[in-house]
């Protein structure tokens, strides 16, 4: 049992490390454009944060269950899937790199599942058809296909609704236009800080849900104190003291705010004005939810940084400082594949060890 507490209580760290790092996600632009100071634009961003987080579990379902095998997840797995991500995140956090806190989990995940079936690649899920749902499921699909196709959306949709505002409000007096989105970024930002939370904090969910269906299974609970009977799960489900646990730590985590990830988004990569900060969240936003919406664990941090792209490319090509790009995307790359190599490692560190079996 103590194992399995320490795994929730390393996943919560892992949910305030994604707050914090993912803070920038939401309010970079809103900070850049001077609408909000960066204080003001914490909190708006932790209490949306919470909100969003506590609205659906499809994303949580999705990792818990949807991309490695369960049968073959144990508390040494998800321990070492967590401790992979951690320092992924970190270490990027550290350079100011915005990468993906859910792909640092998934690839986390996946390589430590890979171990801890002494190199099965069966045990992850890599594409299937679920009669049940009707629907794809599995790494493709969920994630693979979505972590290209989403910050391509966000390029073209941040390209194409920039123009329409940019001829929409041509006519406008530049001071008006300013005053109006400058009002309308408050609203924008917003749903960005709620989308983000309907994505991101259900995965940390997810893993929890997963910790306790295998605490259970593996008879980790069967002795103990009644008033931790909550823990205890015949199947693979999402508590509600679980979401309100996982959506309170990444808002704590998202008041302790991520400035060097801001500096890079919101000053680093393109100069923007108010009426193109609003375009880009909001084209990230509708993306994320409708992410959410299908299961699918997005990467914000890809599609906010795409669609401040495609709007920045709408001013002018050489707007955006393509060798900050550049350095993002290596990034992204390297996210899957490097912290599923760490976490392939710890599980096979511990095993050597004797801490794990």
């Amino acid at each position: 049992m103590a194992l399995a507490l320490l795994v929730i209580l390393v996943a919560l760290m892992f949910e305030y490390i994604n707050g914090f790092h993912d803070t920038a996600n939401s309010i970079a632009t809103v900070v850049s454009t001077k609408v909000l100071t960066p204080g003001q634009a914490v909190m708006m961003s932790a209490i949306f944060n919470l909100a969003g987080a506590l609205a659906g579990t499809a994303v949580a379902s999705t990792i818990g269950k949807g991309l490695v095998d369960i049968q073959l997840i144990n508390t040494h797995t998800i321990l070492s899937a967590l401790l992979a991500g951690i320092i992924w995140n970190l270490v990027t956090w550290w350079v100011g790199l915005p990468s993906s806190s859910s792909h640092a989990l998934i690839g986390g995940l996946c390589g430590a599942a890979l171990a801890s079936a002494h190199n099965d690649w069966s045990a992850i899920k890599w594409s299937a058809f679920n009669a049940a749902t009707q629907k794809w499921e599995g790494l493709w699909p969920k994630v693979a296909w979505p972590m290209f196709a989403a910050p391509v959306c966000g390029l073209l949709v941040g390209f194409l609704f920039v123009g329409l505002l940019t001829v929409l409000f041509r006519r406008a007096r530049p001071g008006n236009v300013n005053h109006l989105f400058a009002r309308l970024q408050l609203l924008s930002s917003a749903w960005m800080s709620f989308s983000h939370g309907t994505n991101d904090a259900q995965k940390t969910m997810g893993v929890i849900a997963l910790t306790l269906f295998s605490a259970t299974t593996a008879g980790a609970f069967d002795h103990t104190p009644a008033m931790l009977s909550f823990l205890k799960t015949d199947k693979f489900e999402i508590h509600i003291w679980v979401k309100i646990a996982c959506a309170l730590t990444m808002a704590a985590g998202t008041a302790a705010g991520g400035w060097r990830i801001i500096k890079t988004l919101g000053h680093k990569m393109v100069k923007l004005q108010k009426i193109h900060g609003f375009a880009a969240q909001t084209t990230a936003a509708a993306v994320i939810q409708c992410a959410s919406h299908m299961g699918m664990p997005l990467s914000t941090t890809h599609v906010i940084s795409s669609s401040i792209m495609g709007v920045g490319s709408a001013k002018r090509l050489n707007a955006i400082k393509w060798t900050v790009v550049e350095r993002m995307v290596w990034a992204w790359l390297m996210t899957l594949p490097v912290s599923g190599a760490v976490a392939w490692g710890l599980v096979e560190l511990f095993r050597f060890v004797g801490f794990a079996s």
